[in-house]
């Protein structure tokens, strides 16, 4: 319940209930005591608007977020996390899961020398949907009469996966296919390239995507060939996940994030940022 419901529910003061939910999830953070991550995900989110940005990292283990922070998504910031976790601690990191911005990167480096890079399957995919959605872009410009219809108000049918359609969704997808022979080309290679995640072997995944981008020879589609070379500068970092020690979990700090926008939606910690930081870390604590 929001803090404004039990405040009227239980005839206390606004801020009174509020000092007591903080104490309350301040002792859920004692009992469960400082992190000791071997695997972490590293996330920014956004808490005011004008990109005002705070990090968020998750015990990928664990399951739980473990430190919120920041002034930003610089290098700085993401120093404090490890600042906050210890030299001793920091070194026993052995993977570190977060998309393709380099100040993560570079600080991870420096404070988990023995950690593995890891960028996470969700972000890589998010590049690839903004690729295919300008190619959808590109193509509404190009074509003229009737082919406009089927491309009209279908950014979501074609950037879903088929399996989560309805069936009304489905035959749209398979008009607007059927009507655009280059939207249907670059869907197929959306698709496909899920499989890159399913490679046990580094040799095997670069074979696939190799094979991936062939196919993307004459074709016209710039946004996919942007991509293509984005995957390649980061290739060292999308193929450690091919072997067996770094198949981890993915989907969690994508949960995370979900759960954080809920809260921020209730309004929880808008005006109280170390209310919202509570929140967070203790968003998959067990109760008390």
């Amino acid at each position: 319940m929001a803090v404004t419901d039990i405040a009227r529910l239980m005839r206390l003061g606004w801020d009174a209930v509020k000092d007591i939910d903080k104490i309350y999830m301040r002792e859920q953070l004692r009992r469960v005591g400082p992190p000791k991550p071997r695997v972490i995900g590293i996330d920014e989110i956004s808490i005011k608007k004008r990109h005002v940005y705070r990090i968020v990292v998750s015990d990928l283990d664990q399951k739980r977020a473990i430190w919120f922070g920041g002034n930003g998504r610089s290098e700085e910031d993401m120093d404090r996390f490890y600042a906050f976790l210890g030299k001793k601690a920091a070194k026993k990191i052995r993977l570190a899961v977060m998309d393709m911005w380099k100040p993560f990167r570079n600080s991870t480096q420096a404070h988990a020398p023995k950690a593995a890079i890891l960028f996470d399957k969700f972000h890589v995919l998010r590049h690839l949907g903004e690729a295919l959605d300008k190619i959808r872009k590109t193509e509404y410009a190009r074509v003229t009469g009737d082919k406009r219809t089927f491309i009209k108000g279908q950014k979501y049918v074609l950037l879903s996966h088929r399996e989560n359609l309805t069936s009304e969704g489905k035959h749209s997808l398979k008009l607007l296919l059927k009507a655009n022979k280059r939207l249907n080309t670059a869907y197929i290679l959306r698709e496909s390239f899920d499989q890159l995640w399913t490679y046990n072997s580094e040799a095997w995944a670069r074979k696939f995507f190799d094979n991936w981008k062939a196919q993307l020879r004459w074709q016209r589609l710039e946004p996919y060939e942007k991509f293509a070379k984005l995957v390649e500068k980061h290739w060292d970092g999308i193929a450690a996940y091919c072997k067996p020690e770094n198949k981890v979990a993915l989907g969690f700090v994508e949960g995370l994030n979900n759960k954080i926008r809920v809260i921020q939606r209730r309004a929880y910690g808008l005006r109280d940022e170390e209310y919202l930081k509570l929140k967070i870390l203790t968003a998959n604590l067990p109760e008390l």
